[in-house]
């Protein structure tokens, strides 16, 4: 018995000292790589820690929220931002965690951006805005609103998440895997397993229904390396999202936000229009588009007509 102890204890010696060596290597081979797309950023001096964010263009105030995703970033917004800023004038920030603002070792929740997007309107753009945001950023970009409407002007959700979904809170269980994803060696390891770029290529495929098309390397590269960016410190980011940290029941904000609001779908995104329709059942003036030869990311997939589009919703 003893002995069977001994060499379970070695074995795991070994698998925690093999995952550090891993961690490591992936690390310094990240670091040599020019992490996201270089541009003239600024950075907004937050209480929790500094944002990074792109400033563009000269017209009407426009704030660009990329997905809520450690991999993601302002490249999310790379083929538009030149465009759109020729009549608007166009922000697009790296949400704390995210890209190149900080990613400081603390419980990510969905009032935390609440606070963060009414901040950032009242103290950088200084007027209201509209507001764009993809996938789980639409819910606190709503609860931002409804917490402060006099911030916003039009509110467009990109590809927004099954609003039953969000609905979702942490438990005992849910805390434990927060944990261990937060875990120097071991939530590490695992962290760079779910950002690697067979991962990420996977599951961009998944979500755009296979359309091998919008699966660019340059994409993927882009969120590998915004991924990777301060020694793999976005897990803790991932782990306040798997443990539904940054989730929240948005159906009452949305039954009685009075601002005007425009869902857009990719119209090859599975089950997206199902996913409007229950917005739409919580409030009927809610408008809705879709864009074709698109995905999740329309603003990727299809630049164009994405633009083209929010010049007209705006």
């Amino acid at each position: 018995m003893e002995k069977e102890l001994k060499k379970a204890a070695l074995l795991g010696i070994s698998l925690i000292g093999l995952a550090a060596i891993t961690n490591q290597i992936i690390d310094i081979k990240a670091a040599k790589e020019e992490c996201v797309p270089k541009s003239k950023g600024k950075y907004f001096k937050w209480k929790y820690g500094d944002i990074y964010y792109i400033k563009k263009g000269k017209g009407k105030p426009v704030l660009l929220i990329h997905d809520l995703n450690p991999c993601s970033s302002t490249a999310e917004w790379s083929k538009i931002i030149k465009v759109l800023s020729e009549n608007n004038t166009v922000y697009a920030l790296d949400l704390l965690g995210c890209g190149q603002s900080d990613k400081p070792n603390i419980t990510y929740t969905n009032y935390l951006y609440v606070q963060l997007i009414n901040d950032f309107i009242k103290k950088v753009i200084g007027s209201r805005t509209n507001a764009v945001a993809t996938g789980e950023s639409f819910s606190f970009t709503v609860m931002a609103c409804q917490m402060e409407s006099k911030n916003f002007n039009k509110i467009i959700g990109v590809s927004p998440c099954d609003i039953y979904n969000q609905i979702k809170t942490p438990n005992k269980k849910r805390n434990i895997c927060k944990h261990i994803l937060e875990s120097p060696i071991i939530g590490t390891f695992l962290y760079n397993i779910d950002t690697s770029k067979v991962r990420i290529r996977s599951k961009t495929k998944n979500i755009n229904n296979n359309r091998k098309e919008s699966v660019t390397e340059k994409f993927i590269n882009s969120y590998y390396k915004a991924s990777k960016i301060d020694h793999s410190r976005g897990k803790y980011l991932q782990a306040s999202i798997r443990s539904c940290y940054t989730k929240i029941n948005i159906i009452p904000a949305i039954e009685k936000i009075n601002n005007s609001i425009c869902l857009i779908g990719g119209r090859t995104q599975p089950f997206i229009h199902d996913i409007i329709d229950e917005y739409k059942a919580h409030n009927s003036a809610i408008e809705e588009a879709y864009i074709s030869n698109a995905g999740y990311l329309p603003q990727v997939e299809n630049p164009e007509k994405f633009v083209k589009l929010i010049n007209i919703i705006i």
